[in-house]
């Protein structure tokens, strides 16, 4: 779930700015004793762990904002949209009837907006219904300085005669967002008006069982990857030409595979819930590869997602199971 992107051809250039500043203090800080294996410094001021004494959230998403200065965190059991300061404080952020269960996250940080994912598989008893268990892919948009609703976007309705579960948002650099389906083999489009189609619909995307479609990211370089869970398989699905979209070819599974970032153009972290670990992948051939160049072990802790926190930290995200009476989000160390 990344959550630095830049509007329309004139901040291209700062993208690809952020991207090299990134890569000019990896170079940098590989002299260094103290840096980590893919050369980023690990910033001494933010926490190693928050732990939120929050019974009953049981969070899938998170991410930082940096503009104000916390996590936010979505929730399966309650729907709302909780904001956590680094001292474990949580509050409500924003929340409406419509918020079933909240599963991924996305900061859009130049248009001030966080975007969920909503769905019902049953975890909300109070907001559940028939006519939405199993069957609701939402996109819900949040002014992300106030909490206030902006707008809510039925992906459903688009294949109303199908199951839906929506996991997770990309956003490009123009703002339209990219929403996952993990029951119907989908990914949609929303743009900046919260007109939404269906950008890409293949079966290759879905699973007979279990989960299909995850975990997605939007790449600089105009194309989206994302994590098939079951089957554990990431796909390169160019923007422009979706239906020419291919498989990453990895020497690491990633069964498992939820959230994910992109840390920088060729380092991908991967949360593998089932391997109860982070996996960070590299490529160097504009992901028609990826290699396994680290790991970060969770223990059991039903990891779900990672978010970004300045150009060095990067947080996973602690469920725990749905009775906990804490989550964690704990920084990455490889």
């Amino acid at each position: 779930m990344p959550n630095l992107f830049f509007p329309r051809q004139s901040t291209r250039i700062a993208f690809r700015r952020f991207f090299s500043l990134a890569a000019l203090a990896i170079g940098t800080s590989s002299f260094l004793a103290s840096c980590s294996e893919d050369g980023t410094l690990p910033n001494p001021f933010t926490p190693d762990k928050v732990t939120v004494a929050q019974p009953g959230v049981f969070p899938e998403g998170v991410q930082y904002d940096e503009l104000n200065q916390h996590f936010l965190v979505s929730s399966r059991r309650l729907g709302r949209i909780g904001a956590v300061e680094d001292d474990g404080t949580y509050t409500v952020f924003g929340d409406d009837s419509r918020l079933i269960s909240t599963i991924g996250l996305n900061i859009d940080p130049v248009r001030h907006r966080l975007l969920a994912a909503v769905s019902d598989n049953g975890s909300n008893a109070t907001r559940t219904s028939p006519a939405t268990l199993n069957k609701l892919a939402a996109l819900a948009i949040f002014n992300s300085n106030n909490g206030n609703l902006v707008s809510y976007v039925n992906l459903s309705a688009l294949r109303p005669d199908q199951r839906h579960f929506a996991n997770d948002i990309a956003v490009d650099i123009e703002g339209n967002a990219y929403v996952t389906d993990s029951f119907s083999p989908i990914i949609y489009k929303v743009d900046t008006q919260g007109n939404a189609s269906i950008f890409l619909e293949d079966a290759q995307l879905g699973a007979a069982t279990g989960f299909g479609l995850n975990g997605i990211v939007y790449h600089p370089d105009g194309y989206l990857i994302a994590a098939k869970t079951t089957e554990g398989v990431l796909f390169k699905i160019p923007i422009n030409a979706p239906k020419n979209f291919t498989r990453v070819t990895s020497n690491q599974s990633v069964v498992g595979a939820d959230g994910l970032l992109l840390l920088n153009a060729k380092t991908l972290l991967l949360v593998s819930g089932s391997q109860s670990t982070v996996l960070r992948l590299s490529s160097n051939d504009s992901w028609a590869t990826a290699n396994a160049t680290g790991s970060f072990a969770t223990g059991a802790t039903s990891p779900t997602t990672i978010t970004r926190r300045s150009i060095s930290d990067a947080y996973v995200l602690y469920p725990y199971q749905s009775t906990a009476t804490q989550f964690d989000i704990v920084k990455t160390k490889f």
